[in-house]
């Protein structure tokens, strides 16, 4: 039993931390929008959105996920329910046993101004506290430099857009490349974003917009949460409870599993 358990802990963690770092896959590698897709939205500093995320991995594997995201000059919120994404990593099975254990919802807030990352389960009640894994969150404005080149125009979900071959580069010379559709409407807004790197291909299609700034508190983690160190201390003290196992004499200190066990990493 404890090692069919094991072996669930490990495929949860596994398909959370692919399911959330899905929208910064290959540019930074951290959850919600990294430094360098933030350069895309130009003039619109604060907003509120529905998002699409679609993404197709380099071994044919796709995950289609919808959520929500609110943006303020570089701080993001992320907010997905992992029984709505869809895709070949989707086990019904297993999408159940997420939502059994209370991790199916998460949200998730990037600050690169404190240059923390927070994953937040509310069915849990808790969170984790991880450092912002992107090279350029830190980094001013004129760290960058964008390239826009005119690809047509198209309608995107009612938009009138300009298509743009977009490339930012950075002040170490990487250069990220993108497709985007500005929408006319919006300000420019990029309504979709189509990117390609690393063998990973990934479209983010934003609907329902609204241009107002997001209430502060909504990149803060709840005080009333408990904090956890890892995703692994959470998941041993919080989804073991849960399942009426509080404790697993095999797992060492800070949840890690025992030697042995190849659990997947977020």
């Amino acid at each position: 039993m404890k090692k069919q358990t094991l072996v669930l802990l490990a495929a949860v963690i596994s398909l959370t931390g692919s399911a959330l770092a899905q929208p910064g896959r290959g540019m930074g590698g951290s959850p919600g929008l990294n430094a360098v897709m933030t350069k895309l939205f130009g003039e619109n500093k604060e907003f509120s959105a529905d998002i699409e995320i679609d993404g197709m991995g380099a071994q044919g594997q796709s995950m289609d996920i919808p959520g929500k995201i609110y943006f303020d000059s570089g701080k993001t919120r992320f907010e997905v329910n992992l029984s709505d994404a869809k895709g070949s990593q989707m086990n019904p099975a297993m999408m159940q046993q997420m939502k059994t254990m209370g991790m199916d919802k998460t949200e998730v807030i990037t600050r690169p101004d404190a240059k923390l990352t927070y994953l937040i389960y509310p069915g849990l009640n808790a969170y984790v506290e991880n450092p912002l894994r992107d090279p350029n969150a830190d980094k001013p404005d004129s760290a960058f430099k964008i390239d826009t080149t005119e690809l047509g125009k198209e309608t995107v979900d009612g938009h009138a857009c300009v298509k743009n071959k977009v490339v930012v580069t950075d002040d170490q010379g990487q250069k990220h490349e993108m497709t985007v559709w500005n929408a006319t409407d919006l300000k420019k807004f990029p309504v979709k974003i189509e990117s390609d790197e690393n063998g990973r291909n990934t479209t983010m299609t934003f609907s329902n917009i609204k241009m107002a700034k997001p209430d502060a508190a909504l990149f803060e983690p709840p005080t009333d949460y408990k904090k956890y160190a890892n995703q692994r201390e959470l998941m041993q003290q919080e989804v073991m409870k849960r399942m009426g196992m509080p404790g697993m004499p095999g797992m060492a200190p800070g949840g890690a599993p025992p030697a042995g066990a190849q659990p997947g990493h977020p």
